[in-house]
């Protein structure tokens, strides 16, 4: 068996023999070139707090002592801004005991400052599913930003299947990039491939968008239906650098354009802390063909999502604020990201989630 990330048909197989199975049943449009959409089931839990079951027990064991109500997602139900929920997904694995599996939240799910993690039972770490493992997956929903009308079946996070050690190391990295530039610039490459925010911007001065703290509701099955107006204020740069705020959710791009060759996958990672009292707020995915020119693109910004802690920051243009930690595909997937999938964000810029229309 090949080492690395599974591809479409992979997983395919898997859910052929029963290793991913569902009710309902997994539609192909679930499955993406390196991983599977993951859907909401008919009911939430709304918690005291967010938790993880431990090595011991089920996340049905410990639902009775952190659940305050029951609500029926049946025709939709509204998720608060601040509060936490718990949502049993419509997937469960019964996984080879060499298949590991990571979660992750959707990018349009980021972009609205949508806390998704993926919870197991005897789960120690959230969005870690360990080689082998059988039973049931939670959605852990926090809305931070802006309050959301949700239904069952909708796509709020993903889950990426591995077999064995899958992420290049440094000197992989550089020798990849040596045949197929991976970056638009000179590549900063430590611990994985560095990512920095553009606070310069060809024309105009906006760099990004500030979520406002008392917005209204978002209906997730509304696409490019609300004005960002409604829901963001502008970021405005004349000088390369803004000041974070405490507390504040930025959506801003990345100066370089990334590209994903096809027989590689890649995770955005949070940069250290030591840079600064700020964060990438959401670890994303880049499929295969993110950015590739046979797929559409010529290199795509990555969107990041910024969270400032403690004090107030000044962000400055070209600060490395993340990291692209590549990985190799156990086979090259049979589609492309971009290359006649509904794929949102091929050859983007600053760009908000799928929700909004045009700024």
């Amino acid at each position: 068996m090949a080492i690395g990330v599974l591809p479409d048909r992979d997983i395919e197989a898997l859910i052929g023999v029963g290793a991913i199975a569902a009710d309902p049943a997994i539609a192909p449009e679930q499955i993406q070139p390196a991983s599977l959409d993951l859907r909401l089931g008919s009911v939430a839990y709304r918690i005291r707090a967010s938790f993880l079951p431990g090595g011991s027990a089920t996340v049905a064991q410990r639902l009775p002592d952190l659940a305050m109500h029951r609500i029926d997602l049946t025709g939709g139900a509204v998720l608060e801004k601040g509060c936490v929920y718990l949502v049993p997904l419509a997937e469960h694995l019964a996984l080879p005991p060499d298949v590991s599996a990571v979660a992750n939240a959707k990018s349009s799910t980021g972009r609205l400052d949508l806390l998704t993690r993926t919870i197991t039972d005897r789960g120690v770490e959230f969005d870690r599913i360990p080689a082998g493992y059988q039973g049931p997956l939670y959605a852990e929903i926090c809305p931070r930003s802006f309050s959301v009308l949700v239904q069952p079946g909708q796509r709020l996070n993903q889950i990426r299947f591995r077999r064995g050690q899958a992420a290049l190391t440094d000197t992989e990295l550089a020798a990849l990039h040596a045949v197929t530039p991976l970056v638009d610039g000179p590549a900063v490459i430590a611990g994985g491939l560095g990512f920095s925010v553009d606070l310069r911007p060809e024309s105009g001065a906006l760099v990004g968008w500030r979520a406002k703290p008392h917005a209204g509701l978002i209906d997730l099955d509304r696409l490019g239906h609300y004005a960002p107006s409604d829901f963001w204020e502008p970021v405005e740069a004349r000088d390369g650098r803004i000041i974070l705020d405490p507390g504040a959710f930025y959506i801003l791009v990345s100066r370089e354009a990334v590209t994903i060759p096809p027989d590689h996958a890649a995770e955005m990672a949070p940069y250290l802390a030591m840079v600064g009292e700020f964060r990438v707020h959401y670890a994303g995915f880049f499929d295969p063909g993110f950015g590739w020119s046979g797929a559409g693109g010529h290199g795509s910004r990555g969107v990041l999502e910024v969270r400032c802690h403690e004090a107030p920051f000044v962000l400055e243009h070209g600060q490395v604020v993340g990291r692209l930690v590549y990985e190799r595909m156990a086979a090259r997937p049979e589609r492309l990201y971009g290359a006649g999938l509904q794929s949102n964000y091929q050859g983007q810029g600053l760009k908000l989630s799928k929700h909004f229309r045009p700024a």
